[in-house]
């Protein structure tokens, strides 16, 4: 699974992360809607999106992840936020987050938007500097998992884990538990899951929906592999245990590539 996929799931299905990182109140993500919009007529899209109720005077909270170095980054970002304000002819006010795993795979702010950087509509977020707050909250505390070594995640998720255990008559513990099973498959991919299911002692990794996910793209990635071996696309779903159409579009995409090649 991709780092930016699983950051998304984790915003559209704990929305209540994202506004104690801006540090706002939890419960403020009652009024809003996570979405991701494209564009019409343009190849553009914002991936992440807060969308308060219309009958409130909240702001709107565009979303921003980046997970590894682009150069064009905030020209993009900047791009797409004032093309939804155009085109939804918004009269809210609104705010900007971007969010790092690192300060280093920031690129440089261009000129020409220094002085929203400046303003208090744009705010940057660096995982790996979340600090002691991360201690003192479960949602927090799963963003820094996410971009913790493996010697630190594995004490930080044993931490998480208890914390989770704790929420006993919470209804919302088996969210926490499928979110954690995932960020661990996320985070250990070397280990399959009985040793992943010892070494946390969690019970529900086969059935957490975005883990088996997370195999299954494990497994496309080797189909171009089988395909030159000779195997067919019905062999390798029946070896890899795939649906035939996954296998099929997997191919398809690496036929596309090849042609883009040549």
């Amino acid at each position: 699974m991709k780092t930016n996929s699983l950051f998304y799931h984790i915003l559209q299905n704990f929305p209540s992360i994202f506004f104690e990182l801006i540090g706002h109140p939890p419960t403020e993500t009652s009024g809003y809607e996570f979405q991701s919009i494209e564009f019409k007529d343009t190849n553009q899209r914002i991936d992440g999106i807060f969308i308060p109720a219309k009958r409130t005077r909240q702001p709107i909270y565009f979303v921003g992840i980046q997970s590894q170095f682009d150069e064009d980054f905030y020209y993009q970002f900047f791009t797409e936020i004032f093309l939804y304000l155009d085109q939804n002819k918004s009269n809210r006010d609104w705010f900007a987050v971007a969010i790092y795993p690192r300060r280093l795979i920031e690129s440089v702010v261009p000129r020409p938007y220094q002085w929203l950087i400046e303003s208090d509509h744009i705010k940057r977020f660096y995982l790996d500097e979340l600090g002691l707050i991360a201690n003192q909250s479960l949602g927090l505390g799963m963003l820094k998992l996410l971009v913790e070594d493996e010697a630190k995640a594995q004490q930080r998720a044993e931490y998480l884990i208890h914390q989770i255990q704790q929420l006993t008559f919470s209804k919302e513990q088996p969210n926490w538990e499928e979110l954690m099973t995932t960020i661990l498959a996320y985070k250990f991919p070397k280990l399959g899951i009985q040793e992943l299911t010892q070494m946390f002692e969690l019970n529900n990794l086969r059935q957490s929906k975005l883990y088996q996910e997370a195999k299954t793209e494990g497994k496309l990635e080797t189909v171009p592999l089988l395909l030159e071996l000779g195997l067919s696309v019905e062999r390798i779903a029946q070896e890899l245990h795939l649906d035939l159409i996954e296998v099929k579009e997997a191919a398809k995409e690496l036929a596309n590539q090849e042609t883009t090649l040549e």
